[in-house]
């Protein structure tokens, strides 16, 4: 390290000794998540997904949750509502439904696992609707409202979540 004197060197490597033993191994993730009050009183485990943030809260109990950042549905495709995680996949299949291959001929009947799939790592499936909290192929449509209804978000997060969920959870969709 040329123009430092040895205390600077003994700071910058008890620095990086530091960050080695908290687990610091380069730049911070994609993963856009972080603990956060609400002011809401929402069950421990309920996910709310807030269109107009475009965020999605995992509620910890007593005001306080996990947010993430999502894509949510584009504005002819929103709903609204409430539903329950009725399914939990890993690296799940795609088969594109009727309405988006009606809109879109060329997309697959079906696409199995994989980085191309836009399901990403994980989804979780709600209720009896074709509708799914899931991970994503395309990171960068993440905060904004581009999706066919599904509630997109990075696939670092969609394992934190994955974990986290349990079959049944409440879903609540809001605006």
């Amino acid at each position: 390290m040329i123009g430092m004197n040895a205390r600077t060197l003994m700071t910058v490597l008890a620095a990086l000794a530091m960050a080695a033993v908290l687990g610091w191994t380069g730049p911070a993730t994609a993963a856009s998540r972080d603990i956060v009050e609400t002011g809401d009183d929402f069950g421990y485990g309920t996910i709310v997904i807030k269109t107009s943030e475009k965020r999605l809260y995992y509620s910890l109990g007593n005001g306080k949750a996990i947010r993430y950042s999502v894509a949510v549905g584009s504005p002819r495709n929103q709903w609204f509502g409430t539903t329950w995680v009725s399914e939990k996949k890993e690296n799940p299949s795609w088969t594109p439904t009727p309405s988006m291959r009606a809109r879109n001929p060329r997309l697959p009947n079906y696409m199995a696992p994989g980085p191309r799939n836009p399901l990403g790592v994980r989804a979780l499936y709600l209720g009896w609707t074709a509708y799914r909290i899931h991970g994503t192929n395309a990171p960068g449509s993440i905060g904004h409202a581009v999706s066919n209804g599904c509630i997109r978000m990075l696939n670092e997060d969609v394992v934190d979540l994955f974990e986290r969920v349990h079959i049944g959870a409440p879903v609540m969709v809001l605006r």
